[in-house]
């Protein structure tokens, strides 16, 4: 089967707080030159947060039929948390880049400085992430290693982190891969070497080798 005739050839492409659907724009180019349908899924991450944005993107994916799904930082988990709430949809694989499955040590940091504020209604989902991934999408998450960023800045990582959100803080339970790449948190949605791990996900359910995918 051609990737234009699979149901993993389209891509819905979700972005993460404090951003916008142009954000996205550099990985959904990359995307449609390895041959994958692509559309973008905007929402208010601020002042709707989750419990709008959910709702939002069940009824995207229910319009749409057979999708896979790719989420930046938030992206990822309002994914996630779309298919936990609504498991019949036609979802067969997400990819997160740099989401916090396990919460968000710079959500925890900026909320003890008291600036919740920023993260508006997207605050709790941030905070206390996922407790593991038990549906039936095959998920992988792809980690940045350059720590340059908000929660770097804050002193509020230990460990490897992309700047904004830790390693530790990427590993769930339940998913199908997981690997690292030297980019920042914003620099997952820049790259090309993202953007074609994120394809080989795409088509099979595990990240290829960097030699494998740059071949």
């Amino acid at each position: 089967m051609s990737l234009q005739n699979s149901p993993r050839s389209r891509v819905l492409i979700l972005h993460g707080i404090w951003n916008t659907r142009s954000w996205l724009l550099p990985l959904a180019w990359r995307l449609r030159s390895q041959g994958f349908v692509v559309d973008t899924f905007g929402y208010a991450s601020v002042f709707g947060g989750p419990e709008q944005a959910v709702p939002q993107l069940v009824q995207r994916l229910q319009r749409l039929g057979p999708v896979s799904l790719v989420g930046h930082s938030l992206g990822g988990l309002v994914a996630l948390e779309a298919l936990r709430r609504s498991p019949a949809l036609q979802v067969p694989r997400v990819v997160c880049l740099g989401s916090p499955l396990c919460g968000s040590g710079t959500a925890r940091s900026m909320a003890e400085h008291g600036w919740s504020a920023a993260l508006g209604r997207s605050g709790d989902l941030l905070l206390h992430g996922l407790p593991d991934w038990q549906g039936q999408a095959e998920v992988g998450l792809i980690a940045g290693s350059v720590a340059h960023g908000l929660g770097a800045m804050m002193g509020a990582l230990e460990g490897e982190s992309d700047g904004t959100v830790g390693l530790a803080e990427t590993r769930l339970p339940g998913l199908a891969d997981h690997c690292v790449v030297p980019v920042s948190h914003s620099g997952l949605v820049l790259s090309p070497e993202v953007a074609t791990l994120t394809a080989g996900f795409l088509r099979q359910g595990r990240f290829p080798t960097v030699a494998a995918a740059m071949g």
